[in-house]
């Protein structure tokens, strides 16, 4: 405990036995009261060996009954760390995106990290911009979901010198380290349900904007195909924008046809749901009509009218493993450079056998 004339001449207040200073004390005031150079005070608190043990616990005594708090952005000086990580998702109004941010989040807090939120409202320039600001405000490394740049971080990571791990890169090419559902396979699996339930008229209801992900979602769509033997039918291949709206422009191009398809492959659950609303407004039933397929299994699919059969992504996991992947290389520790995870087809009432006849 500190004397009275300590205390004084600190302008400590005495509360409950312990001594406070009426503000937040600094650096300066332990040193003061420890009778030692602010760099001994830095270094006690930072417990390193060359401060003497007695006068080490002498200054972390002091520090204790004073009240101090050791600042963030003071520690980033000493350390050239800021336990805080950036990261960028489309929109924040992205149920895909929430589910990703919850498991990084989680996995973030449980290591000392704090983390950054910000929005590239899916334009690449934007995002570009977003990440250089991010590394600007020195921030341990940096995660960006759905990335419109992908591989055009390459030549900015030697610039910026901050490690950069992607979820599920929209970006056609490779990128050094990222985390990507098995696009193809989890796609493959839908049509190949569909093909078990007797269809031979499947749709595919893609992405107009080229991304990797319909890339891939659209390759699995074919290969199952390929595999039953069932002939490429390009007028069952029309593309929305991955949002609801589009995809009923979309259907209507489906229904409209002379021989309209008896199933549906959708990019995304958010396609299947404009789908499965253009049926409604043509008066059809799903899945009596039309079996519709989703792609992510958002948190409304096993809500919707019919529950809506989907490709699983686990969001939360994918989170949490690019967080993981990202500490690893802030750490210079070995990490894989590409992580794929496994989808997996979740069976609900969408979809059925095709009507005879």
């Amino acid at each position: 405990m500190l004397n009275d004339d300590e205390g004084k001449a600190a302008g400590i207040a005495d509360c409950g036995g312990i001594k406070r200073l009426p503000r937040q004390p600094s650096i300066k005031d332990i040193a003061r009261l420890a009778r030692v150079s602010h760099p001994t005070v830095s270094r006690a608190l930072q417990n390193s060996p060359l401060v003497n043990p007695q006068t080490a616990a002498k200054i972390r005594k002091i520090a204790d009954e004073t009240g101090y708090r050791a600042s963030a952005v003071a520690r980033g000086l000493v350390t050239r760390r800021t336990r805080t990580i950036g990261l960028v998702v489309t929109t924040v109004a992205d149920p895909f995106a929430s589910e990703v941010v919850c498991g990084i989040e989680e996995t973030a807090n449980d290591h000392g990290y704090s983390v950054f939120l910000a929005d590239s409202n899916a334009d690449p320039v934007r995002e570009k911009k977003v990440v250089q600001a991010l590394a600007e405000r020195r921030v341990d490394g940096i995660l960006v979901t759905s990335s419109r740049v992908g591989a055009l971080y390459l030549p900015l990571l030697k610039e910026m010198m901050v490690p950069i791990v992607l979820v599920n890169d929209q970006h056609p090419g490779e990128f050094v380290h990222s985390v990507m559902i098995s696009n193809q396979e989890g796609m493959r699996a839908a049509a190949e349900h569909l093909i078990g339930l007797g269809h031979r008229r499947i749709a595919y209801l893609g992405d107009q904007l080229g991304y990797q992900s319909d890339v891939e979602r659209r390759a699995g769509y074919q290969a199952a195909l390929d595999a039953a033997g069932i002939a490429a039918m390009p007028e069952l291949v029309v593309r929305g924008n991955g949002k609801a709206e589009a995809a009923m422009e979309a259907m209507e191009k489906l229904l409209a046809l002379a021989d309209p398809p008896t199933a549906v492959c959708c990019y995304n659950d958010m396609t299947a749901l404009g789908a499965m609303r253009q049926m409604r407004v043509r008066g059809l039933r799903v899945p009596e009509d039309l079996s519709v397929v989703g792609f992510d299994d958002l948190f409304f699919a096993s809500y919707t009218q019919p529950p809506l059969t989907t490709v699983r992504q686990p969001m939360r996991k994918m989170g949490k493993m690019a967080m993981e992947s990202l500490l690893a290389l802030m750490s210079g520790a070995e990490s894989v450079a590409q992580i794929k995870v496994d989808a997996e087809l979740i069976v609900r009432e969408s979809t059925a056998e095709v009507k005879a006849g």
